[in-house]
């Protein structure tokens, strides 16, 4: 079972689409895939809950808070990528490959 993203204990996290050019600040309640779509970015998903992992996102800079079902213990810990339909950060800001 996946932990729903920004979670009422999170702080809003700001959010650098790197290819894109743009920043979002994300609120707790939401999740950073639905702030790109509302930014205009497409980014694939087929179950928006941590399971089939079409949305993985490669992270440049930041960490990720790892809620999802897919990556391994070992993919979590170099943190590289990231499901951005449910996982957050364990730092305020995060630069993705978007």
């Amino acid at each position: 079972m996946t932990v729903a993203a920004g979670t009422a204990g999170d702080l809003t996290l700001d959010v650098v689409c790197a290819a894109a050019g743009i920043s979002l600040a994300v609120p707790p309640g939401s999740s950073v895939l639905e702030a790109v779509r509302a930014a205009g970015l497409e980014v694939p998903t087929a179950c928006t809950d941590g399971r089939c992992g079409l949305c993985e996102t490669r992270v440049l800079e930041g960490t990720a808070d790892h809620r999802d079902g897919v990556l391994t213990a070992d993919e979590r810990a170099v943190g590289e990528t990231m499901m951005i339909c449910v996982s957050w950060a364990a730092t305020a800001r995060l630069v993705l490959d978007l």
